[in-house]
């Protein structure tokens, strides 16, 4: 029975916690160990011990299953990231070594209550899109296993499609976990730089290394995301989240489209880009071409210049000392960087310091950019013909993301006509996950299409929990949509939520002597519900809104009809009284309406 989402593997063992180890360790009897998509499976033991760990904290420690929120769930870890106990190869055996230490990332998902089920395949040291660089194999198609998995995340990509486990952890670079869940039919989140921690990784490119995550749904991707991510000390290049970045897309999403579309000659992966294309239009999404020659030139840096250093010094002393332990097309690659001077890695600094600059200029004026994950697929038997080539094109809408600073979402989109996938991937500025996420989860509700490789379609989406980085806000009068303040919101990246009613006992006047026009909110036994709205307003910008608001006005906390509580305008008593009650009217724009045509 394949596994489906996170959120119906907790509600089932929540409920039953003592059947947990019983049905991994019946799962792991399915699992094969001569699915090249492992390289190592957790033996009973080691199963044993996690779930015996979690049930002891339970049963002993005072806690609920309910306290984790990731409660017995298996994942998957791609075989360059540490589990304590079990090998870290990075794909090449000569380099295998046991770690004493589970990853960052690894430690706060035990925590949350998952259990490490094993290690999988990859392009050797997570140099290749294409999966098919690796001593234990390459790892098929989840559709067609005479076309690649896509790299270097293949393993993690295909126990994932084909329901092995609820989610995998990746590593992307350079597209790593982007283009293959665009081959196999997931999501693939590519977090911002530095939010979760790659202390425990080995390295490929530190300074554009990223744990990515695989799963079925938006929600469960974000959802490990949120959970293993967050501020590392003893990594130096983790980063604390900025608190500054909207909580989602406008309501009517902006999205740029790159000017020229390159798909190498693959009509059928234009027209199912094309279907995705009108579908986002049909959502209400405004489509606008761009000039994409940054992109494409920042792109063309990472592996045509000074940055493929980077990866000749990470691999260290085996490069050197037994070149015969490594795939000859990724030592051929990592060799590069021996050809370039100090000076010409500044250089390339500089470089890719202008272009991202560009680029994210350009996708200001943007929610996000969209583009086919990749612009083509080949067959096993064409990469081994022209294995450069054919990677390289993988690369062309991914290879710029890291060295641009940009989060980006892989999901799945419209099938190709011959049966394969044919992912999008949507691209927006540094820390925007959450709202890449937010629309990731509209668009796979909107698409409606059977998940990965097992044939089941996802149950109805629900929207994210609302953000702690995020301030819910309730707004009376002149902030409101169409109203003379509004700006004061949308300019500190504050996002739309909903339109609702405070609770059955608040009164609204409208001030005198005020400009523009505002209304004071009061609580009152003798009231009724009033129409607000609710935006979400970046926490770190929360502060400096709060100061331009202006006596009599000021912020509390408001309860709306559904019990629950918010920040809100609240009004000085003293201002009401040579104001005009207009409750009656059930809120401000109400009012104004009748005022104005009367």
């Amino acid at each position: 029975m394949p596994v489906l989402t996170v959120a119906e593997w907790v509600s089932f063992y929540h409920k039953q916690p003592e059947r947990l180890s019983a049905a991994l360790q019946q799962m792991g009897k399915e699992w094969h160990s001569d699915d090249n998509a492992w390289i190592y499976l957790a033996n009973e033991q080691e199963i044993d011990s996690q779930v015996n760990r979690l049930l002891q904290e339970i049963n002993s420690g005072g806690k609920k299953a309910s306290d984790f929120p990731l409660f017995g769930v298996p994942f998957a870890i791609k075989d360059n990231i540490d589990v304590a106990g079990m090998p870290t190869s990075a794909a090449c055996p000569a380099f295998t070594y046991f770690p004493e230490e589970d990853a960052t990332v690894v430690t706060r998902l035990k925590a949350a209550g998952a259990i490490a089920i094993g290690k999988t395949n990859l392009d050797q040291f997570a140099t290749g899109l294409v999966g098919t660089r690796s001593p234990f194999g390459a790892v098929a198609n989840a559709f067609n296993a005479d076309y690649v998995s896509g790299g270097s995340s293949s393993g993690s990509a295909s126990v994932v499609a084909r329901g092995l486990v609820c989610f995998s952890l990746g590593t992307d670079t350079a597209g790593s976990g982007r283009i293959p869940a665009g081959f196999n039919n997931i999501v693939g989140l590519k977090p911002t730089k530095g939010w979760l921690s790659t202390r425990g990784v080995v390295p490929a490119c530190r300074l554009n290394d990223c744990v990515s995550i695989f799963a079925l749904s938006v929600e469960d991707a974000y959802c490990v995301a949120e959970l293993a991510g967050g501020y590392d000390p003893l990594d130096a290049y983790s980063r604390s989240h900025p608190k500054t970045t909207p909580a989602c897309f406008n309501q009517i999403p902006r999205f740029a489209v790159p000017d020229r579309l390159e798909f190498f000659g693959d009509f059928q992966a234009a027209v199912a880009f094309e279907r995705s294309l009108t579908r986002l239009t049909e959502m209400g999404a405004e489509l606008v071409a761009i000039d994409f020659t940054a992109f494409r030139e920042l792109a063309e840096q990472l592996y045509q210049g000074a940055w493929v250093a980077e990866r000749t010094l990470a691999i260290g002393a085996i490069f050197h000392e037994q070149p015969e332990a490594m795939d000859p097309q990724v030592r051929a690659i990592v060799a590069h960087g021996l050809n370039y001077s100090a000076c010409d890695a500044w250089q390339a600094e500089y470089t890719r310091a202008e272009l991202a600059l560009r680029i994210n200029q350009q996708l200001s004026h943007f929610d996000a950019l969209v583009v086919p994950t990749s612009p083509t697929i080949r067959t096993l038997s064409e990469i081994a013909e022209q294995p450069v080539r054919y990677n390289s094109q993988f690369g062309t809408y991914t290879n710029f993301t890291n060295l641009a600073d940009l989060s980006a979402l892989a999901l799945p989109g419209y099938f190709r006509a011959d049966g394969l996938p044919a992912g999008i991937t949507l691209i927006a500025p540094a820390w925007q996950d959450r709202a890449l996420s937010q629309f990731g989860i509209l668009w796979q509700s909107t698409l409606s299409q059977k998940v990965g490789a097992i044939g089941k379609v996802l149950a109805a989406a629900t929207p994210l929990v609302a953000s702690c980085r995020h301030v819910r806000l309730a707004v009376v009068g002149a902030h409101l949509r169409g109203q003379p303040l509004n700006s004061q919101l949308t300019r500190r990246a504050a996002t739309f939520v909903a339109e609702t009613h405070t609770a059955a006992d608040y009164r609204l006047y409208a001030l005198a002597n005020t400009q523009p026009a505002k209304p004071g909110l009061v609580r009152s036994r003798h009231g009724q519900r009033i129409v607000v709205e609710l935006w979400d307003i970046p926490l770190a910008h929360f502060g400096e809104f709060v100061a331009e608001v202006l006596p009599p006005l000021g912020i509390g906390t408001l309860t709306l009809e559904d019990g629950s509580t918010v920040k809100g305008f609240i009004c000085e008593p003293t201002a009401l009284n040579d104001a005009t009650d207009i409750t009656a009217w059930g809120g401000w724009k109400a009012w104004l309406a009748r005022h104005h045509r009367a």
